[in-house]
């Protein structure tokens, strides 16, 4: 497993909400810090490359830009899960997945500009790994704010 030291918690701490938008917001960040920015930047790319950090990206209400979303569940093998999330994974509109411990054990969010993106996506996983996926599109929002303190 890999190791994060105190520096490494203070910057997943402050990237998680509020990222400065600006020409040079890792130089914000480590001002902020009282770090180097090319210090920030390296531990910002080590924590991407061990997995800490999967993407550093907005969070947009897809209906406000005229995107549909959905949640996804699949009944998937567990000796499959890891090729079955590659497959999804590679797939631009999805924004994360989990396991659960259910029947329906994969999960994950779709946001694609129309409701038919989104089916004929769904039909291509299907097609490339075998595993149906249930489609269950949202009818009521709700946003929390999903921040870790570390």
């Amino acid at each position: 497993m890999h190791s994060i030291d105190e520096t490494d918690k203070r910057i997943i701490n402050r990237i998680q909400s509020n990222f400065p938008i600006c020409l040079r917001p890792y130089h914000v960040i480590a001002q902020e810090l009282n770090l180097d920015e090319s210090d920030v930047i390296d531990r910002i790319q080590r924590l991407k490359k061990i997995g800490i950090i999967r993407r550093i990206g907005g969070n947009f209400s897809p209906e406000k830009l005229g995107f549909f979303s959905t949640l996804c569940a699949a009944k998937v093998s567990s000796d499959k899960i890891d090729a079955f999330a590659d497959v999804v994974n590679s797939y631009p509109g999805v924004t994360h997945n989990y396991v659960r411990e259910n029947s329906y054990n994969v999960w994950f969010t779709f946001i694609a500009p129309s409701r038919d993106d989104i089916e004929s996506s769904l039909l291509e996983i299907k097609d490339r790994t075998g595993i149906e996926t249930i489609n269950l599109p949202a009818t009521r929002v709700f946003k929390i704010s999903a921040q870790f303190k570390l």
